[in-house]
């Protein structure tokens, strides 16, 4: 499963009323693992930024000069995203600017969710936490993700802290260690330590029924949100 974080800043809020993005910010997850890949390009909007945009993420029209066109990154961009499940908090507004700026290109208008599959994590947020604010900055206190660098929105910076957000939201962990560990020897080659268990006298405490209620709670957000179903459903058959 590749899923694809992704964030936009741009010129103002109305892409019917010809304002760009600035800034496009992608990471790449594959089953739920941080792959390391990302996308990220500053973009020149051949127009001017709204005040109260440039307040919020404080590019300026003098910064995104020389930088290049959104025709120009087009290509490469739709090849990151392609075969991948795209993750966005208030996804209407980031696919509504993306469908705009397509629009603009010299070829046949695709829609975005036509081109890859969309998961609101604001929909996501507002189903599992009715009635309570689920801002970015609020998922980000609710599951203790630390945004201490966001004192500006930036798109990279907010595609990686949402893709921490929403792993938490639909299952904590973005990978388990379960007595294994790697480690690198001098050499910088992988090795793999395990805990020796002989010995142990364990102590098993199985899960109560509200427990288990909450567990089956959990493995069907999880399930709704990949479209997949639980492996931890296969270990218990």
């Amino acid at each position: 499963m590749r899923q694809i974080v992704l964030d936009t800043e741009t010129t103002g809020l109305e892409p019917e009323q010809g304002h760009r993005i600035i800034e496009i910010g992608c990471v790449e997850m594959v089953n739920r693992r941080l792959t390391g890949r990302t996308f990220q390009y500053y973009l020149n909007p051949e127009r001017e930024i709204d005040p109260g945009a440039q307040e919020v993420h404080g590019l300026s029209a003098e910064f995104l000069s020389d930088k290049p066109k959104f025709s120009e990154v087009a290509d490469e961009f739709l090849e990151f995203v392609a075969d991948g499940e795209l993750v966005i908090h208030n996804a209407p507004f980031d696919i509504g600017f993306l469908d705009a700026e397509l629009g603009r290109l010299d070829r046949e208008r695709v829609p975005m969710s036509d081109l890859c599959p969309v998961l609101d994590t604001l929909v996501l947020a507002r189903e599992m936490h009715p009635g309570q604010r689920n801002s970015l900055d609020a998922l980000c206190r609710r599951y203790q993700v630390d945004n201490s660098r966001r004192e500006l929105h930036g798109a990279l910076l907010d595609a990686r802290i949402l893709a921490e957000v929403y792993l938490s939201m639909t299952g904590g962990q973005a990978a388990l260690s379960l007595g294994t560990e790697k480690a690198s020897t001098a050499t910088g080659q992988q090795v793999e330590r395990r805990v020796d268990r002989a010995g142990l006298d364990l102590i098993v405490l199985k899960a109560s029924a509200d427990e288990l209620e909450a567990h089956d709670a959990a493995l069907e957000r999880i399930e709704k949100a990949s479209g997949e179903p639980s492996v931890w459903r296969n270990l218990d058959s």
